[in-house]
């Protein structure tokens, strides 16, 4: 991943984090904060509240997801199958998964979904925020 090309055009105006840990969750938002770029963010630490929060026609509309892997209950497969079942494939523009697993098959079964471009190991930096939103340049240009 290329993360020192020209910054990016476009705003993240809402980030959806799903997240199990709740220390992550704070030190995500004062990454996200610092970097300037996003607008608001919406944190979850359930997938199923994310999910019913997708499913919400008065819920407004999420720019990207930053979805955990591990998490209990519902975890980030779970999610990915259900919003794309739920809301349909195009659930969200950008969806990367951050995570602690090094499995070369979370990795490949992260990517048969549209909605996943990115595949991140924790911790969360204000490099990843940067190139989070030249993802959404590239979606805006390819669609």
């Amino acid at each position: 991943m290329n993360m020192r090309a020209q910054p990016p055009k476009t705003r993240i105006k809402r980030l959806m984090m799903i997240d199990d840990n709740e220390i992550d969750q704070m030190m995500y938002r004062r990454v996200i904060k610092r970097s300037g770029m996003v607008d608001e963010v919406v944190g979850f630490l359930w997938a199923s509240e994310a999910l019913e929060y997708l499913m919400d026609p008065a819920s407004p509309p999420v720019d990207l997801i930053l979805l955990d892997v591990n998490m209990p209950r519902m975890d980030g497969f779970e999610f990915l199958q259900a919003a794309s079942d739920a809301v349909g494939p195009d659930f969200a523009p950008v969806v990367v998964m951050l995570t602690t697993s090094l499995n070369p098959r979370d990795y490949d079964r992260a990517m048969k979904y549209d909605a996943v471009r990115e595949f991140l190991h924790k911790p969360l930096c204000l490099e990843h925020i940067t190139h989070l939103a030249t993802l959404l340049d590239e979606r805006a240009t390819s669609t």
